[in-house]
């Protein structure tokens, strides 16, 4: 053993006595000696998560350790090794590092990771820069939502937590990720809070990453470590083990009082895929929904996306009548009015000419779409057929079986079904944790029924109309 790895050794032991066995095994095991120049060390780790968390919460103890084996280093360079290694003959020198590896800010005594740091090790998701609170359009369906986000980017480390967690949903397009990026972008503004921004899809990939490379300890610690955890599209969240894993998450920072930030396209009662557990503890928090956007607030998104482009584009103008046209015909969400904006400055400038409504008219007509139906929840079902056949909605969902109670129930589970998207399991749990071969036997009861029953097809078919108007 040379003199470098006979001090490595023994800087090792003194690492592990001072962490403690659980911690060393987690984040020091796999950190390899590279070499040691005059007043510096070389170490190096796996994976980039290792080399993050190390440089933000045990630079001074790795410091100090080496230290007591020789006085004379005042600076520890931590890289990342590359999956190959290259092969050295015997009493073969260390190969540059510079040729094996990128050179990592070094450890000092004093060195603390800033936010971006933590961010990156464990994998945040990119974050646009133009999705802040000052680009974001306030209206009548956002207002709520867009209060609450304010509420929490403002927030200071230590300040009680006024709602934990803060779950948004609405339908596509409409400001969900705005919002949450906009926190994100709020709270890292500064260093004093941690703020994490994740789609549920990037948790999933840290997790299973963590599991691979056996730092699934390090991964929860790291996670939990978060002031202000911020989870974006959590109805893609799937796998078992990644839900219990969020769970854990959830309770840990609740509990510690850290905020959680989440957005779906549903509300917590309809994200079936979740456990019981998960979906009581989401609907515990301020749940928020962000409604459809209403005229006046697509005018005032458009006329911030023109704004926007004329920063870049300073001749681009867009007359007061086309942003009126736009704003009444392009009713979706707000991604498509900002791809008519974007279709009209590239019209203007790549065929030099002014944009005009006839030119709106032309460029824009895929994107006016007839008007989206209403949705339909099971709960508004429920209500209107109690209400056509005079019983209660606790009657629905009892285990009564008289008749004048069995086929109202019958009816709104095949209204269920056929006007919703909800699954057979999900509307027999909303009818009373009914199982789901009672709902389906429902739906096939009333199916038949109404193909020869006119007075009950009409029934059916009136409840439709009341449902959706």
């Amino acid at each position: 053993m040379t003199m470098e790895q006979d001090r490595w050794s023994r800087v090792k032991g003194r690492l592990r006595s001072s962490v403690g066995e659980d911690v060393y095994t987690s984040w020091f095991a796999r950190m390899d000696l590279e070499g040691v120049q005059e007043e510096s060390v070389r170490l190096s780790v796996p994976t980039r998560f290792l080399k993050s968390w190390i440089q933000a919460h045990y630079a001074e103890r790795v410091l100090s350790c080496w230290q007591a084996e020789m006085p004379e280093v005042h600076r520890i360079d931590l890289t990342v090794r590359s999956a190959v290694r290259p092969v050295m003959q015997p009493k073969e020198a260390p190969a540059p590092v510079e040729t094996r590896r990128t050179p990592t800010p070094e450890l000092r005594s004093t060195a603390t990771a800033p936010v971006s740091a933590n961010h990156d090790a464990l994998g945040g998701s990119p974050l646009d820069p133009r999705l802040t609170f000052a680009s974001f359009v306030v209206g009548r369906s956002n207002t709520l939502a867009h209060a609450a986000a304010r509420q929490v980017a403002e927030g200071r480390r230590g300040d009680p937590v006024m709602f934990n967690p803060l779950y948004i949903h609405a339908g596509v397009g409409l400001g969900k990720t705005h919002l949450l990026q906009a926190v994100t972008w709020a709270g890292n503004s500064g260093n004093e809070r941690k703020v994490l921004y994740l789609t549920a899809e990037k948790f999933m990939y840290g997790f299973v990453a963590a599991l691979k490379t056996q730092t699934a300890l390090a991964f929860k610690e790291a996670l939990r470590g978060i002031d202000v955890l911020v989870i974006d599209d959590l109805q893609f969240l799937q796998g078992k083990s990644t839900q219990a894993e969020f769970c854990h998450t959830l309770n840990a920072l609740i509990d510690a009082g850290r905020q959680v930030v989440i957005a779906a396209d549903r509300p917590p009662s309809d994200l079936e895929s979740l456990d019981d557990r998960v979906r009581s503890r989401l609907a515990g928090g301020l749940v928020v929904e962000m409604g459809s956007l209403g005229e006046e607030l697509r005018h005032g998104i458009l006329k911030s996306r023109v704004a926007a482009a004329r920063a870049h584009h300073a001749t681009f103008e867009v007359p007061e009548e086309v942003l009126h046209y736009l704003a009444r015909t392009i009713t979706h969400n707000g991604r498509d009015l900002e791809g008519a904006i974007n279709r009209l400055l590239a019209h203007s400038k790549l065929n030099n000419r002014p944009v005009t409504l006839e030119m709106a008219e032309h460029e824009v007509r895929d994107l006016v779409r007839p008007q989206e139906p209403k949705r339909i929840k099971i709960e508004d079902i429920q209500r209107v057929v109690a209400r056509q056949y005079n019983v209660s909605r606790s009657d629905l969902l009892s285990s009564r079986r008289t008749a004048n109670v069995v086929r109202p129930r019958q009816v709104a589970m095949y209204l269920a079904k056929t006007l919703t998207l909800r699954s057979l399991p999900e509307i027999g749990r909303r009818f009373g944790g009914r199982d789901h071969t009672t709902v389906l036997h429902a739906v096939r009861k009333i199916e038949a029924l109404v193909s020869k029953d006119t007075a009950l097809s009409e029934e059916v078919e009136s409840l439709k109309r009341q449902l959706q108007e």
